[in-house]
C-alpha cells in the first residue's frame, strides 16, 4: 500500500467562463472529475488521474474487448467517476457513477464498455449517483475511501449518496 504513489482528488478551479456568457458557457469542464479505482478481489480504492484518457495503471497494456466472454479470469474492477462541486457550505460528492471493467494481464486483455464509460462519467458531472449495480462490498470500500478522503465533503453529501454507499 506504502508503495503505491497516493495521488489526490482533482480540486475545484473558478468558473472557466468568468461569468461571462460567450465562447464556452454551459460547457462542462472536466476538472472537477475524478475516476477512483476498486480493486474488488483485494478490497481497495485509489485514484488513478491517468483513466481519464485510459492510461491508469489498470489500463496500460492492455487491449480492451467489447465481450466480457472473451476475458475470462480477469480480475474485476470498477471505474468510479467522483464528481466535486461546491455550495455555499463548500465542496461536496456531487455525482458518483460506476462501470464494471475487467483485466487479464496474462493475455493483455481487458472487458469495458467505452460508451458506458463515457455516459457514466457524463452522468457524473451532472449529479447522477449510479452505484446500485455495484456489489456490497465494493460500495463498503468505496464511502470508505470517499469518507475517508475528505471528511467535511463527505458530510456535505447528498444522503441518497450515503445511504447507497453504506
Amino acid at each position: 500500500m506504502e508503495n503505491k504513489k497516493k495521488m489526490d482528488f482533482n480540486i475545484i478551479k473558478n468558473d472557466p467562463t468568468d461569468g461571462h456568457r460567450g465562447f464556452g458557457k454551459g460547457s462542462l469542464s472536466l476538472e472537477n472529475v475524478s475516476p477512483v479505482f476498486v480493486d474488488i478481489e483485494e478490497g481497495e480504492a485509489f485514484v488513478d488521474i491517468g483513466a481519464m484518457h485510459a492510461r491508469s495503471t489498470v489500463e496500460k497494456g492492455i487491449k480492451f474487448l467489447p465481450n466480457k466472454e472473451e476475458v475470462k479470469g480477469g480480475k474485476p474492477y470498477w471505474l468510479v467517476w467522483v464528481t466535486i462541486d461546491r455550495n455555499e457550505e463548500g465542496p461536496y460528492y456531487y455525482g458518483v457513477t460506476a462501470c464494471e471493467m475487467t483485466v487479464n494481464r496474462e493475455i493483455r486483455r481487458g472487458y469495458k464498455s467505452l460508451p458506458e464509460h463515457v455516459n457514466r462519467m457524463d452522468k457524473s458531472m451532472k449529479g447522477h449517483i449510479i452505484v446500485d449495480h455495484m456489489d456490497e462490498k465494493s460500495k463498503k470500500v468505496l464511502g470508505e475511501f470517499l469518507k475517508n478522503h475528505d471528511e467535511n465533503i463527505w458530510r456535505h453529501s447528498s444522503e441518497e449518496l450515503k445511504s447507497s454507499l453504506a
